[in-house]
C-alpha cells in the first residue's frame, strides 16, 4: 500500500503525488479536458492539479501552506524553475479556471485495482474481494455548493441543518483499501442510489461485499 504523508510538511518530499500522477499523465489529462494555457501564467494548468490534490490530501491545511510546501518539492524533483507563490485570490481563480473535470479524468485513469493473488484477504475462490462504502461530508456554506448539494434536514425545528453537505459512495478493493470508483452528489440523494452506480467498475474477476 502507498503510505500517505502524516502532516503538510511532508510535501517537501512530494514523491508520492508525482509517483501516482506523473507530470506526463496530468499534461495529457489538462490537454484532453481543454485547460491547456493559451499564455504562459503565473499559475500553469499543472501546478494547480497538484495543489488541488495537495489540499485534498492535506486538509483543513491553509491554502498558501500547502502551495509553499508544493513548490519546494517540485523545485527538489527537478519539476519548477525560479517561482513566486501568488497571492490567495490568484489561487481561487486558478482553481475556477481549472475546474473539476481534469481531476475526474485524472482519477478514471489511475483508479486501478492493486492487489495481487498474494495479498492477504484479497481474493476468494479466485474473485478479486471488493467493497462499497458512504459518508458525508460537510462543505463550505456558499450559495453555488447549496444550490448543487443543498442541507440536510434538521431536527431541532429549523427545517435544515447549519451545514450543506455533499454525499459519497465509494467502491473499494478489500486487500488494498484502493478506491476504485466513487459517485458523489447532494445529501438528499440515497446511498443505495449512487451505489446502484458502481458496478460499472467491478470487473469480471470481483466479488462484491457490503
Amino acid at each position: 500500500m502507498v503510505r500517505v504523508a502524516a502532516s503538510v510538511s511532508d510535501l517537501s518530499g512530494l514523491g508520492l503525488l508525482t509517483w501516482v500522477y506523473p507530470p506526463g499523465l496530468v499534461d495529457r489529462v489538462v490537454a484532453a479536458c481543454g485547460r491547456s494555457e493559451q499564455r504562459k501564467r503565473l499559475l500553469p494548468a499543472r501546478l494547480v492539479v497538484y495543489f488541488v490534490l495537495g489540499l485534498a490530501q492535506f486538509s483543513p491545511a491553509p491554502y498558501l501552506e500547502v502551495m509553499r510546501h508544493l513548490v519546494a518539492g517540485l523545485r527538489g524533483l527537478g519539476l519548477l524553475g525560479d517561482w513566486r507563490v501568488p497571492a490567495k485570490s490568484s489561487l481561487f481563480r486558478a482553481r475556477q479556471r481549472l475546474g473539476s473535470a481534469p481531476l475526474q479524468v485524472l482519477f478514471a485513469a489511475t483508479a486501478k485495482p492493486m492487489a495481487t493473488e498474494s495479498t492477504p484477504g484479497a481474493f476468494w475462490r479466485g474473485l478479486r474481494l471488493l467493497a462499497v462504502d458512504g459518508t458525508c461530508w460537510d462543505v463550505a456554506d456558499t450559495e453555488a455548493n447549496q444550490a448543487a448539494f443543498g442541507r440536510p434536514g434538521s431536527g431541532r425545528g429549523t427545517g435544515r441543518s447549519a451545514f450543506v453537505q455533499v454525499r459519497m459512495a465509494a467502491l473499494v478493493e478489500v486487500g488494498s483499501h484502493a478506491v476504485l470508483d466513487a459517485e458523489l452528489a447532494g445529501c438528499r440523494t440515497g446511498e443505495v442510489t449512487l451505489v446502484g452506480r458502481l458496478p460499472r467498475s467491478c470487473g469480471p474477476d470481483s466479488q462484491r461485499s457490503r
